[in-house]
């Protein structure tokens, strides 16, 4: 299975956040604050299950960050076999990923659009283009744009009007178009909302 390249607002809408990070979601979001579908407005439900809030915590997940389902499992397993918390073990590689790197850093108004300029081949690490938007960036390793991506107009716009400001785990240098991994980064670090353990608890039935 692909990634998702559906209606991004749809998405949104049925999680109840805004996951891509679009306009378009926040505004679909204040006119229609219920789920999609024909029966999105007058489904009636109950106490939701502990299934559905499982299911939809890793969701926000998956979908925030752009893994497929075997992509975001295989994370799980990794982060379940290491040392440490596992919820914060899972944030941490997502976290870690080259293309949220460029995104957390201000290179990029989205991730998506981060991890189109990553698979463009239009960053560096350690001064050898990398395109691989899954690759794992390490502490005190480098990520920079290349000469060329640093005059698209849609980068400059990026750095100078959205002047996003990057979690204390990053450190960006070069007129925003540079950005060094200082540590790695700690769970109060990470502002997605989500509820990791859920995701735990789902994945360890």
């Amino acid at each position: 299975m692909s990634r998702y390249t559906g209606p991004r607002a749809r998405i949104s809408r049925r999680l109840g956040t805004n996951i891509f990070g679009t306009k378009g979601e926040t505004v679909a979001l204040d006119k229609r604050p219920y789920p999609p579908g024909e029966h999105g407005r007058t489904r009636r439900r109950g106490n939701p299950s502990e299934y559905l809030a499982q299911l939809q915590e890793k969701q926000k997940a998956r979908f925030s960050y752009g893994l497929t389902e075997r992509q975001f499992r295989r994370l799980y397993d990794e982060a379940n076999r290491r040392d440490g918390v596992t919820g914060d073990n899972l944030l941490r590689f997502l976290e870690l990923r080259l293309d949220n790197v460029v995104y957390r850093a201000g290179m990029a108004a989205t991730r998506p659009q981060a991890r189109q300029m990553v698979n463009h081949g239009h960053v560096n690490v350690d001064g050898r283009r990398v395109d691989i938007p899954s690759f794992r960036v390490k502490k005190d390793q480098v990520v920079a744009l290349r000469d060329k991506a640093r005059n698209m107009v849609v980068v400059q716009w990026n750095v100078d009007v959205l002047d996003r400001q990057a979690p204390a785990w990053l450190e960006v240098a070069d007129g925003g178009h540079e950005v060094t991994v200082k540590e790695l980064p700690l769970r109060d670090q990470i502002d997605i909302p989500l509820r990791e353990q859920l995701v735990v608890e789902l994945y360890s039935k």
